[in-house]
């Protein structure tokens, strides 16, 4: 249940907080990093600055964050408002990887970089530390997004998911999203290890309104 902060799940269970807790940067960069480095690693390896690259421009209020004993084990990222979880402009990218460095891998961002429609929320990905895997954190993510994306008086979610990630899918599936699309990338496999991305929606439903309440 959302209560515009922090989502009690059980006495030994996550809470689900609307936002990155302050001084866990590190942590969520490094959850970050070992779900979807496979895919940013040639944009932002080697992984030690891409870690404190993605840590250092975290936008805090755009993240839903799980935590255990004060631990974050889990973190959905989206995009809302022209702002992402995870930031860094064109200069940031520049003064972290130098000019030569850097244009090429500003090139690969671009290739992965959505905006969102109108009424549109676009989730950037969830990440759950391997050890808390199995215990529903994701689907806990998941639907406290969609109730963050009813305050905010959007229609629908937008998601994509690449084909070496049937797992993430099915959660998808599980919880309402449809695909809508698929592109071929066959010239991204050996750089980034997909072939194909599929864009799913989810509509805003009363219940996720209801949750918001």
């Amino acid at each position: 249940m959302a209560d515009h902060g922090n989502s009690p799940m059980g006495h030994d269970g996550p809470v689900v907080h609307r936002r990155i807790p302050e001084g866990a940067e590190v942590r969520v960069a490094e959850l970050y990093w070992d779900a979807f480095g496979r895919k940013l690693g040639p944009a932002l390896n080697p992984p030690e600055t891409a870690r404190e690259f993605i840590a250092a421009h975290l936008h805090h209020d755009r993240g839903v964050a799980a935590l255990i004993g004060g631990e974050v084990v889990g973190v959905a990222g989206y995009q809302l408002g022209g702002r992402a979880l995870t930031g860094g402009g064109a200069g940031d990218v520049l003064s972290t990887y130098g000019t030569l460095r850097g244009l090429p891998r500003l090139m690969l961002l671009a290739l992965l970089s959505r905006t969102p429609a109108a009424h549109e929320l676009v989730m950037d990905g969830i990440a759950v530390s391997p050890a808390h895997r199995g215990r529903g954190i994701g689907s806990l993510l998941l639907t406290e997004v969609a109730a963050l994306a009813a305050g905010h008086g959007c229609r629908r979610i937008r998601l994509d998911v690449i084909d070496v990630n049937p797992r993430a899918r099915a959660l998808y599936e599980r919880h309402g999203f449809a695909a809508a699309r698929t592109e071929r990338t066959p010239y991204l496999r050996d750089l980034m290890g997909f072939s194909a991305v599929t864009t799913m929606y989810r509509p805003i439903t009363v219940a996720d309104s209801r949750e918001e309440r």
